[in-house]
């Protein structure tokens, strides 16, 4: 019988840490999935909103004369549930990774190593920036803030989609809580009836 010599790899296994790290941040994506899916009312009501800020903002920006203003905010409010359909499409797919990664950044807590940070400063001392790194680094900059004001918008939306469901659990626990009362009162009615039926 020929046995087959089997080397083994030394794969870096992971720390119990980083496992933990890892699920926890996989429960965060499907727990904000399943939010999206059940809030998707809200979200759409939420973009919206954003569709409604938005558009009149940036016809006022680019549009100067007073009569096509007008008539290209009359065409946006027809463009609404195009707009709605792929922007929702947009956060189910996107969204929710972008948050947790957003949110994994707020809590790792990681800072710059002395020696990266070193060398850092010595390649700004070694090439001063040219007017090309200059366009790209304000152009980097730009499409950051974006991305921040993104995150932000998304957070305030998750943010208001917990308060709202946490409000709509307690009103409907509230109203089962009176029904079985109700109920409960309506039962011994009937026997304290039926009893005095009964003598």
């Amino acid at each position: 019988m020929n046995t087959s010599n089997h080397q083994l790899v030394n794969l870096p296994s992971k720390s119990p840490e980083q496992i933990m790290t890892e699920e926890r941040i996989h429960d965060v994506l499907l727990l904000l999935e399943n939010l999206s899916y059940r809030e998707e009312t809200t979200v759409k009501l939420i973009l919206d909103c954003l569709y409604d800020v938005g558009a009149t903002n940036l016809i006022n920006q680019k549009v100067r004369s007073r009569s096509m203003n007008r008539l290209l905010k009359m065409m946006a409010k027809f463009s609404k549930p195009v707009f709605r359909m792929i922007a929702w499409q947009w956060f189910k797919k996107n969204c929710p990774q972008l948050i947790t990664n957003w949110l994994y950044e707020q809590v790792k807590f990681a800072s710059i190593a002395p020696q990266t940070a070193a060398r850092i400063v010595e390649n700004s001392q070694i090439q001063p920036p040219s007017s090309i790194n200059l366009i790209e680094q304000t152009q980097e900059i730009k499409s950051l803030r974006s991305q921040v004001r993104l995150l932000i918008t998304i957070c305030l939306i998750t943010i208001t989609s917990f308060g709202s469901s946490f409000v709509w659990l307690s009103y409907k626990l509230e109203q089962a809580h009176l029904q079985t009362r109700e109920a409960m009162s309506t039962q011994i009615k009937v026997k304290k009836a039926t009893a005095n039926d009964a003598n």
